[in-house]
């Protein structure tokens, strides 16, 4: 089997609603050596089944990082290493240009990244182009994977 070593990136869920979603997501952080930032308050507790089962037994190989709010994680960042991805703006994620320890953030699954955040960084804003109409908005796990894989692509 192929092992990828890859440069760190930083996935960064705000207020995540969906505990398997969040287990999905902190299982792909643990296979890419990347962080895994959870901006409270969260929609469920970590100590949730279905989260946990999400992950598996692999939790041990996940770093972790908790916020108490979206204030205090923008607050302890440089701006030019964020990317916030939402259905909501027209630049694709392809055009961005990731370096390792980039922060690839998403909103909560019921609302996504909060419109003020996305004016304030409209810049720094990319979506993940769907061509039916008909369909709302990716699972957020598989946004993550998406976006990440791509990250970790740029830098081969």
């Amino acid at each position: 089997m192929a092992t990828l070593k890859a440069p760190f990136f930083n996935v960064v869920l705000v207020e995540p609603e969906i505990p398997p979603n969040t287990g999905s997501i902190a299982r792909l952080c643990g296979a890419t050596d990347s962080i895994l930032h959870l901006v409270h308050p969260l929609g469920f507790s970590t100590d949730d089944k279905h989260l946990k089962r999400a992950g598996l037994d692999y939790w041990k190989y996940v770093q972790i990082v908790h916020w108490d709010n979206f204030e205090s994680f923008l607050q302890a960042q440089d701006e030019r290493r964020l990317f916030f991805l939402s259905k909501k703006v027209p630049m694709r994620y392809t055009e961005a240009r990731f370096r390792p320890g980039d922060f690839l953030i998403f909103g909560k699954e019921t609302k996504g990244i909060p419109e003020d955040i996305l004016a304030l960084y409209k810049d720094r804003c990319f979506s993940i182009p769907m061509s039916n109409p008909h369909i709302r908005s990716l699972n957020l796990a598989m946004a993550a994977g998406i976006v990440l894989f791509e990250a970790l692509r740029q830098q081969e």
